[in-house]
């Protein structure tokens, strides 16, 4: 994908990050509420959407990184870094977004989630390997 490419789907996921975050911030409880979610259960759902936005924004800036990177110098490390990101974000964030509003039965998207934080790792060696051989 081109470094400008990079860059715009990082600060896509930004703003998409920002406006989860307010919907968070200002609706999602009174949403879970009103389905019936109380006490530790809203809590932990709570807990569990900050940690997707948490986690979205911080691989949205490293999928800019990755772009910026690439406008510099093209390298397959960063391209597959930037893979790697999108993947982790998808797995991770997308399947605890899943997880805060889904019933019980849904639970077991929990064993999945670690494999969405292990591709964001790999991103980061990933990027730090790119970098150390450019």
């Amino acid at each position: 994908m081109s470094p400008h490419r990079w860059i715009a789907v990082g600060a896509l996921l930004a703003a998409v990050g920002v406006l989860l975050g307010a919907f968070g911030a200002h609706v999602l409880d009174g949403q879970l509420e009103s389905i019936g979610y109380e006490g530790d259960d809203l809590a932990r759902r709570l807990a569990n959407h900050e940690t997707a936005v948490r986690y979205q924004m911080f691989h949205a800036i490293g999928i800019v990184l990755v772009g910026l990177a690439l406008i510099h110098r093209p390298s397959s490390w960063w391209q597959a870094a930037g893979w790697a990101f999108v993947g982790g974000f998808v797995i991770f964030s997308g399947l605890l977004y899943v997880l805060v509003l889904a019933g019980p039965s849904w639970r077991w998207l929990g064993a999945v989630i670690p494999f969405g934080g292990v591709a964001m790792i790999t991103g980061w060696v990933l990027l730090a390997i790119g970098a150390l051989r450019s």
